[in-house]
């Protein structure tokens, strides 16, 4: 599916989805152009480092996670940047957290199969993983944000 297809259907998703993929679109931008920065000057937007939200959160948490999930992988396939994990995990965070909603930003460590460092991040609100779940898995947890 090509992104005019995509975003043709964004369009057609009903009013709340719609401006979910819209505001979606927006932070991953906005962190995109965040991480451009130095890490001392944009990890003060991951939240209060080597902390944790709760992983006991309840339904309306991890019923938002789902829908911020859902509205950051299809804006992230708009997206004209390059948006991966660490991009993705802080635009859902700040969608959460406009909500009143806690979350933990992880950030990992891994070797791959020719022995160079690798990171990934990732996101966790109550027991619900939001963004980078697929690939968590084999990563060093090295660090920890919760908002």
């Amino acid at each position: 599916m090509n992104a005019l297809s995509r975003a043709a259907r964004i369009a057609a998703a009903d009013g709340t989805e719609r401006r979910l993929a819209l505001e979606a679109l927006f932070y991953l931008m906005w962190a995109r152009v965040l991480i451009l920065l130095p890490y001392a000057r944009y990890s003060r937007y991951l939240g209060r480092p080597m902390t944790e939200s709760s992983l006991q959160e309840g339904g309306v948490c991890e019923a938002l996670a789902d829908r911020v999930s859902l509205a950051v992988r299809r804006a992230a396939k708009l997206s004209p940047l390059d948006t991966r994990c660490l991009v993705r995990a802080m635009a859902a965070m700040r969608m959460l957290r406009r909500r009143g909603v806690e979350s933990t930003l992880y950030l990992g460590t891994a070797k791959d199969k020719d022995g160079r460092m690798i990171a990934h991040a990732w996101l966790r609100c109550g027991s619900r993983y939001v963004t980078g779940a697929e690939e968590m898995r084999g990563f060093t947890v090295v660090g920890r944000f919760a908002r």
